[in-house]
Protein backbone atom coordinates (compact mmCIF):
# COMPACT_ATOMS: atom_id res chain seq x y z
CA UNK A 1 0.00 0.00 0.00
CA UNK A 2 2.83 2.38 0.83
CA UNK A 3 4.48 1.52 -2.49
CA UNK A 4 1.27 2.45 -4.30
CA UNK A 5 1.07 5.80 -2.54
CA UNK A 6 4.72 6.56 -3.27
CA UNK A 7 4.33 5.55 -6.92
CA UNK A 8 1.28 7.78 -7.31
CA UNK A 9 3.16 10.69 -5.78
CA UNK A 10 6.03 10.09 -8.20
CA UNK A 11 3.70 10.12 -11.20
CA UNK A 12 2.66 13.72 -10.62
CA UNK A 13 -0.44 12.75 -8.61
CA UNK A 14 0.81 14.66 -5.59
CA UNK A 15 -1.35 17.69 -6.18
CA UNK A 16 -4.51 15.65 -6.72
CA UNK A 17 -3.78 13.63 -3.57
CA UNK A 18 -3.26 16.81 -1.62
CA UNK A 19 -6.57 18.20 -2.87
CA UNK A 20 -8.31 14.92 -2.00
CA UNK A 21 -6.92 14.88 1.56
CA UNK A 22 -7.80 18.56 1.97
CA UNK A 23 -11.37 17.85 0.87
CA UNK A 24 -11.65 14.94 3.29
CA UNK A 25 -10.35 17.18 6.10
CA UNK A 26 -12.96 19.86 5.30
CA UNK A 27 -15.81 17.34 5.22
CA UNK A 28 -14.60 15.85 8.50
CA UNK A 29 -14.50 19.31 10.10
CA UNK A 30 -17.96 20.42 8.95
CA UNK A 31 -19.74 17.14 9.69
CA UNK A 32 -17.95 15.99 12.86
CA UNK A 33 -15.99 18.66 14.71
CA UNK A 34 -18.11 21.78 14.20
CA UNK A 35 -21.45 20.26 15.35
CA UNK A 36 -19.76 18.83 18.45
CA UNK A 37 -18.32 22.25 19.34
CA UNK A 38 -21.77 23.83 18.93
CA UNK A 39 -23.32 21.20 21.18
CA UNK A 40 -20.66 21.80 23.85
CA UNK A 41 -21.31 25.56 23.79
CA UNK A 42 -25.07 24.99 24.22
CA UNK A 43 -24.47 22.61 27.15
CA UNK A 44 -22.11 25.09 28.83
CA UNK A 45 -24.66 27.90 28.41
CA UNK A 46 -27.42 25.68 29.85
CA UNK A 47 -25.31 24.79 32.90
CA UNK A 48 -24.46 28.46 33.54
CA UNK A 49 -28.16 29.43 33.39
CA UNK A 50 -29.46 26.83 35.88
CA UNK A 51 -31.56 28.54 38.54
CA UNK A 52 -33.73 27.66 41.53
CA UNK A 53 -36.96 25.92 40.56
CA UNK A 54 -35.72 24.35 37.32
CA UNK A 55 -36.58 20.70 36.72
CA UNK A 56 -33.43 18.90 35.54
CA UNK A 57 -32.07 15.44 34.82
CA UNK A 58 -28.55 14.35 35.76
CA UNK A 59 -26.28 12.28 33.53
CA UNK A 60 -27.14 9.35 35.80
CA UNK A 61 -30.85 9.74 35.05
CA UNK A 62 -31.91 11.28 38.38
CA UNK A 63 -34.77 13.76 38.03
CA UNK A 64 -35.00 16.62 40.48
CA UNK A 65 -35.90 20.21 41.18
CA UNK A 66 -33.09 22.72 41.71
CA UNK A 67 -33.19 24.04 45.27
CA UNK A 68 -29.96 26.06 45.22
CA UNK A 69 -26.83 26.60 43.17
CA UNK A 70 -23.35 27.98 43.62
CA UNK A 71 -20.33 28.18 41.32
CA UNK A 72 -19.71 24.43 40.98
CA UNK A 73 -22.57 22.55 42.67
CA UNK A 74 -26.34 22.21 42.51
CA UNK A 75 -28.66 20.96 45.26
CA UNK A 76 -31.57 18.96 43.86
CA UNK A 77 -34.72 17.86 45.64
CA UNK A 78 -35.30 14.37 44.26
CA UNK A 79 -38.22 13.40 46.51
CA UNK A 80 -40.24 15.04 49.26
CA UNK A 81 -37.56 16.44 51.54
CA UNK A 82 -34.71 14.38 50.02
CA UNK A 83 -31.97 16.70 48.81
CA UNK A 84 -28.83 15.66 46.94
CA UNK A 85 -25.80 17.71 45.91
CA UNK A 86 -24.37 17.32 42.40
CA UNK A 87 -21.61 18.94 40.40
CA UNK A 88 -23.04 21.33 37.80
CA UNK A 89 -21.25 19.37 35.10
CA UNK A 90 -23.37 16.32 35.94
CA UNK A 91 -26.61 18.07 34.92
CA UNK A 92 -27.61 16.71 31.55
CA UNK A 93 -30.81 18.43 30.42
CA UNK A 94 -33.84 20.50 31.32
CA UNK A 95 -36.72 18.19 32.23
CA UNK A 96 -39.38 20.82 31.49
CA UNK A 97 -38.48 20.95 27.79
CA UNK A 98 -39.65 18.10 25.57
CA UNK A 99 -36.95 15.70 24.42
CA UNK A 100 -35.75 16.28 20.87
CA UNK A 101 -37.83 14.14 18.52
CA UNK A 102 -35.96 11.58 16.50
CA UNK A 103 -36.99 10.78 12.97
CA UNK A 104 -39.36 7.87 13.40
CA UNK A 105 -41.35 6.27 10.65
CA UNK A 106 -44.91 5.19 11.27
CA UNK A 107 -45.43 1.47 11.54
CA UNK A 108 -48.68 0.52 9.89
Amino acid sequence: MIKTILLQAGDGGGLSSLILFGGVALVFYFFMIRPQQKKQKEQKKFIEEIKRGDQVVTIGGIHGKVMSTDETTVVLEVDKGVKMTFQKSSISLDATKPAPAKDQKKVE
